[in-house]
């Protein structure tokens, strides 16, 4: 059994605990000669974790720089190569050369894509960009994402039903969460038939708004159910079609920085994708 001196070793290791949660531990300000065999083993620790702690911000730091810089570096070249395939594509006469060219800037636009994509999640994963939620109408969410994929939709003559009172409101950012809708709203066009539709409706509960995207698509197996919303994981019925496995990932993410989560039900035909928003701010933690 450990004996501590009038109490004076417990209350320097609580000390040395309370400046490691503020921040403030200093090795130096501890004399390894004036430390008891317990308090020398406590202060190890404490700095091992310092320093533990201060390489995993520089690693952070240095991710941080790499993303920035790679979505500065990639930004013109990338934008360079789809406009001159482009040009290549509305002057050549030659079938052939038109069919590469199209090929091109089909490729390029998918690149782009991927790009975009990786560095939206990496820019959250390190909180390079902060989520900040707010009070903000239901509606005008919704219709800000059937704006952004009205064309998508009409090219497949799908249509979109909405379904939402003017006077619901939520806790959310306005631009991440339509970006998190808007990769529901997508996928669900894509993976749908034409001539089908897809219904998105919204009601309110005590703590939380339920937007729901149904759609009458290729649907979900249910073994996959618990696996669609890891990061690049793409479903056994989606693997010929273009993708990357990134939008429901980033979906989950927004929503939880958010205080909200996702669900995902399997319909007869098709599926049904359920959004959940808080009401109030103290529900949502990053508020």
């Amino acid at each position: 059994m450990i004996e501590f001196g009038s109490g004076k070793t417990l209350r320097r290791l609580d000390e040395m605990l309370d400046e490691a949660i503020n921040g403030t531990f200093e090795e130096s300000r501890y004399d390894e000669t004036e430390l008891s065999r317990l308090e020398a083993k406590w202060k190890q620790y404490l700095t091992s974790s310092k320093m533990s702690m201060e390489k995993t911000k520089q690693e952070k730091e240095n991710v941080k720089a790499l993303v920035s810089d790679i979505s500065h570096q990639t930004k013109t070249p990338l934008a360079n190569i789809l406009l001159y395939a482009q040009l290549l594509e509305e002057q050549t006469k030659d079938k052939g050369e038109k069919e590469l060219a199209e090929q091109i800037v089909r490729q390029t636009k998918k690149l782009e894509f991927l790009l975009q994509s990786l560095v939206k999640m990496s820019r959250l994963e390190t909180e390079m960009l902060k989520v900040i939620p707010q009070k903000e109408s239901v509606k005008k969410l919704i219709q800000r994402v059937l704006w952004e994929m009205e064309e998508k939709a009409q090219k497949k003559h799908i249509s979109i039903v909405s379904r939402v009172e003017d006077d619901i409101q939520a806790v959310f950012d306005l631009k991440w969460t339509q970006e998190a809708l808007g990769n529901v709203v997508d996928n669900a066009v894509k993976y749908s038939p034409e001539n089908s539709r897809i219904v998105i409706e919204a009601k309110s509960w005590n703590f939380f708004v339920c937007i729901s995207v149904s759609d009458e698509g290729i649907g979900i197996p249910e073994e996959e159910r618990a696996q669609i919303f890891g990061r690049f994981y793409r479903g056994s019925r989606v693997t010929g079609q273009e993708g990357v496995g990134i939008g429901l990932y980033l979906t989950r993410e927004i929503l939880q920085r958010e205080g909200g989560y996702i669900k995902v039900f399997c319909l007869k035909k098709g599926s049904r994708f359920e959004l959940y928003l808080p009401t109030e701010r103290e529900i949502c933690q990053n508020c």
